[in-house]
């Protein structure tokens, strides 16, 4: 077979190609923009208006006007971005498992450096049930071995701006 035949052969054999799968490639399209022709899940979600609740988010303003010249706060931050468990020697699945699905309200982030500098919890009666105790002392238990400093604020309704800051550089400097 000369050049000019394997180009003309070749050229049919990619053309060919390109047509019997046109069809696939315009369907898959319109399953990516029509979502009402994908496969419904097992699940159905609905938006929520707020990443956070009422008094996170007042507090989350509140802190904006404490530290937020300093440091970044971000909301409801998964422990698996804050914390590595890809320790040697131990299994690293059963690591992430364990701290996957859990959060915490607030992560200050130095707007300098992008370091961690501090995580807050803001605990409320919700805190006090059994289960909820037990997870408070194994989340403060992981974060001292990780050596991320962590705060607990219980009343911050009633405490005042120096309180607060005073509790986050006592917590910060630990």
């Amino acid at each position: 077979m000369d050049l000019k035949t394997a180009l003309i052969v070749g050229g049919i054999a990619i053309l060919v190609l390109v047509l019997t799968n046109a069809p696939r490639l315009i369907i898959d399209r319109k399953q990516a923009t029509k979502p009402f022709e994908i496969k419904k899940s097992n699940y159905r979600y609905y938006s929520r208006k707020y990443i956070m609740t009422e008094r996170e988010n007042q507090f989350f303003h509140r802190l904006n006007v404490l530290v937020g010249r300093y440091w970044y706060i971000l909301p409801q931050v998964h422990l698996s971005s804050i914390l590595n468990h890809k320790i040697k020697g131990q299994n690293w699945s059963a690591a992430f498992k364990h701290i996957n699905g859990k959060s915490v309200d607030f992560v200050l982030i130095s707007k300098k450096s992008g370091e961690i500098i501090c995580a807050i919890e803001l605990d409320d009666t919700s805190h006090d049930y059994d289960a909820r105790v037990k997870r408070d002392i194994e989340i403060n238990r992981i974060f001292y071995e990780a050596g991320v400093p962590l705060a607990r604020f219980r009343s911050v309704e009633h405490m005042k701006d120096k309180q607060i800051l005073d509790e986050l550089r006592d917590v910060i400097r630990k």
